[in-house]
């Protein structure tokens, strides 16, 4: 069981990253926690797993839970038994096995005679038949590593495990190995995922936010119909506010026009009646500071729904007005921009593909590229693209223009800030008040404008790197997206699939997420093998 009780958590420059934080998950439970890029999702998982402190609460656990991270960087330099905490154990085993039966190895052993088998079926189920335990993380691809650290929760069979983006960098295979290891587990399980297939298997889901964490009892088909319906309220609350407002504004504007009519009718009864300068001046002074006041109430009442409807407003999702704006005048359906006959590839005079590949990409289809780990998706990008030569066949590539974005959002310079960045996109020569207005639309307001991108998240990037697009204006030809969700939360992933469905030129999508490809409308496949 796990317990959190008002946990807050700054950062060392004093910003407050979360305040106040406090939810229950019972033994065997299962939650999705979901949320906003930079909401805090990664540091709660992190402050559970024991690896930060809270500035704030009070934590409270059954047994120390299983914790697998999003980024494996740290461990580089580890071995696969090392990153597991498993290699003192088979250490003593592999010493005791030999004769060295001493209290020490025994000790360390903890009569676990298991668990070397456990190790070596853990590795079999996630299909890692090759590797061995001495073997060192940085050898390991993206996704053996997730599934190495995927293989450690039935080696040690933790009551509570934590898992970071589980299915970044797994193949659909490993994906639907883990789907299963989700639905038959035996233990409690945070989650935090933007995969809606995985977040369908999970039945609570508790969404984090500035407010702190709102939990539904469902899974996320339950928690889109709540949203919808949340929304579906606020827009009925924002369009009765406004209604308040106009009304609020003619209403001040008709009581301060009575008020001077009052007062001018006033004015010319005393003139008439011979009012003495002095008594005059009084009661003009009374007439100003009573129309003052009236004025004042109104203005309040107007600010104070002003206010209100200024929150509404940011309580609504901005994603569609998040479009790329192209000029697509200059694209041409139907052209033939890439076309391979027999082409494969070698590595260290190995081929890359067991069968030649016969590819044409005709001007605004739609494509998924897919493909186990290792099947060489990133290398057929990299010649599509005319960045590399395939080794056997012939290739025709048209003169195009096209755009890669990878996982890292290459074409984002890290030394740079947000708006020196939308700048080195701006060939149509904007003006600087008309750059900020799209990078406003793309949500960076003035706190972001000097802000070095080295410094934003995935989803931030992601949506930098929309808005230089945007700001480039001319449709490209061809735009090619590397594992486009990996690291985005489930409103970034919406923003993309708005602007990616708005693009009308060729789109080649490296996915292994299959909700997404179905989203944005995918026509067909290149299955690498």
């Amino acid at each position: 069981m796990l317990i959190l009780q008002n946990i807050s958590y700054k950062h060392e420059n004093s910003d407050v990253l979360f305040d106040n934080i406090s939810f229950t998950v019972n033994n065997h439970e299962k939650i999705a926690l979901i949320g906003h890029n930079g909401v805090g999702k990664s540091t709660l998982l992190k402050i559970i797993a024991g690896e930060l402190k809270p500035s704030n609460g009070e934590l409270k656990v059954s047994s120390e839970p299983y914790y697998i991270p999003q980024i494996f960087g740290q461990y580089n330099h580890f071995t696969i038994g090392e990153a597991l905490r498993v290699h003192h154990k088979i250490d003593a085993l592999g010493a005791i096995l030999k004769g060295n039966v001493t209290e020490e190895n025994l000790s360390v052993l903890n009569d676990d005679w298991t668990i070397e088998e456990r190790c070596n079926n853990a590795l079999k189920y996630w299909e890692l038949h090759d590797l061995d335990l001495t073997q060192k993380i940085e050898t390991l691809s993206g996704g053996q590593k997730t599934k190495v650290f995927l293989a450690g929760i039935s080696i040690h069979e933790p009551e509570i495990v934590l898992l970071d983006e589980p299915s970044n960098h797994l193949d659909k295979a490993a994906r639907e190995l883990l789907y299963n290891f989700i639905v038959s587990a035996n233990c409690s399980l945070i989650v935090v995922s933007h995969d809606r297939k995985l977040l369908h298997l999970l039945k609570t889901v508790c969404e984090m936010s500035k407010r702190g964490i709102t939990t539904y009892g469902g899974n996320y088909d339950f928690y889109a119909e709540q949203k919808q319906i949340e929304n579906n309220a606020l827009n009925q609350d924002l369009q009765n506010k406004e209604k308040a407002l106009r009304k609020a504004r003619e209403k001040e504007r008709e009581t301060i026009e009575r008020q001077q009519k009052l007062d001018a009718r006033g004015k010319k009864k005393q003139e008439k009646s011979g009012v003495a300068r002095i008594m005059m001046n009084t009661l003009r002074n009374n007439a100003e500071n009573s129309s003052s006041k009236l004025k004042s109430i109104h203005v309040e009442k107007v600010d104070g729904i002003s206010k209100e409807l200024r929150d509404l407003r940011s309580a609504l999702p901005d994603i569609d007005q998040m479009k790329f704006g192209f000029d697509h005048s200059a694209l041409h359906k139907g052209k033939i921009l890439f076309k391979a006959n027999a082409i494969n590839h070698a590595y260290k005079d190995q081929l890359l593909w067991k069968k030649d590949l016969d590819i044409e990409i005709v001007s605004g289809e739609r494509i998924a590229v897919q493909g186990s780990n290792g099947s060489g998706k990133t290398t057929l990008i990299k010649i599509i693209l005319g960045k590399t030569e395939a080794k056997t066949g012939t290739v025709y590539l048209a003169e195009n223009q096209s755009v890669y974005i990878d996982q890292d959002y290459s074409l984002i310079n890290n030394a740079l800030n947000v708006y020196e960045q939308a700048q080195a996109f701006n060939i149509s020569g904007l003006k600087e008040h008309e750059i900020k207005m799209r990078l406003n639309r793309f949500l960076f307001d003035k706190e972001y404008w000097d802000k070095p991108c080295l410094a934003l998240s995935g989803g931030e990037k992601m949506r930098l790197m929309l808005c230089c697009l945007t700001i480039n204006n001319q449709s490209p030809d061809m735009i090619i997206l590397d594992e486009p969700t990996n690291n985005l939360d489930l409103q970034n992933v919406e923003i993309l699939t708005t602007a990616i469905n708005e693009y009308q030129g060729t789109l080649i999508v490296v996915s292994h997420d299959e909700s997404f490809l179905e989203q944005i409308n995918i026509e067909r496949s290149i299955v690498l093998e």
